[in-house]
């Protein structure tokens, strides 16, 4: 059977709270060995925590403060969540940029977002990094500490050619694919082929958001990473068992090692 892990899962949102375990089984069901679950503010961090208490071995726990929840209180919030970050934990996530909406906190979003970057070379723990409409910024961040990141996600990559380079220049880095890949409209399917290797690539949903086709407009679970995984499987031209064990690695190699 294929299996697979889901690098990017919201799974303790209340989108989920009428039936996380037939989501669960639903995912066992259709081949996922993992689902990461990233923390978006101090409050989703106790509920990212408690769900992976329920399900062992099979949901995994990242905290951090979410660009979009950065507000004059962050200082705080970082402090907070700070307390919270162990060895325990697989990453630091989900951090990052987002100047989509409003540049309101910008500085307050530059100031947080290179904190927690700080926490990541500190404790050796990968970040899942979210950017929208902020690439030079977070990359103007990353590069003064190149040498000493341990890697990580840029998560929900939609970019193009010279984007994905940019972004792949960082070491044990990879970019995350999910369900944008299947859309009528994306560009995914001839940008990723032609500029990054399959070992640099990772599966995730980032459910309950984003459901690739045919569920799209639906809400998103773990078991549709296999619509995403075929899908990048025909864009290769390599056979879904190919696609699905390298990825399945990359994950492990970047979140495990």
């Amino acid at each position: 059977m294929i299996s697979f892990i889901d690098t990017h899962c919201h799974l303790d949102g209340e989108e989920f709270a009428e039936d996380r375990q037939q989501v669960v089984e639903r995912a066992r069901e259709a081949g996922a060995e993992a689902v990461f679950i990233p923390a978006i503010d101090l409050k989703s961090c106790h509920s990212v925590l408690d769900t992976c208490s329920q399900y062992p071995s099979f949901c995994y726990p990242m905290l951090g403060l979410h660009p979009e929840e950065v507000r004059s209180d962050w200082p705080q919030q970082l402090e907070d969540i700070r307390k919270l970050i162990d060895d325990y934990l697989l990453a630091i996530g989900e951090v990052g940029l987002d100047f989509y909406w409003s540049r309101e906190f910008e500085q307050e979003q530059l100031l947080a977002f290179e904190e927690q970057v700080r926490w990541s070379i500190d404790t050796r723990l990968p970040l899942m990094i979210h950017c929208r409409k902020a690439q030079n910024e977070l990359v103007n961040i990353l590069k003064r500490y190149k040498d000493d990141l341990p890697g990580g996600v840029f998560h929900c990559f939609t970019g193009n050619e010279i984007e994905a380079r940019e972004l792949l220049l960082f070491d044990n880095f990879v970019l995350g694919i999910g369900g944008v890949l299947t859309f009528k409209k994306s560009h995914l399917p001839e940008v990723l082929p032609s500029v990054v290797p399959i070992d640099r690539i990772v599966l995730e949903t980032d459910a309950p958001y984003m459901a690739p086709v045919p569920h799209r407009g639906k809400r998103n679970e773990p078991a549709f990473v296999r619509q995403v995984l075929q899908k990048l499987a025909e864009a290769y031209n390599l056979p879904e068992e190919e696609v699905a064990r390298t990825t399945t690695d990359t994950a492990k190699r970047v979140f495990f090692c």
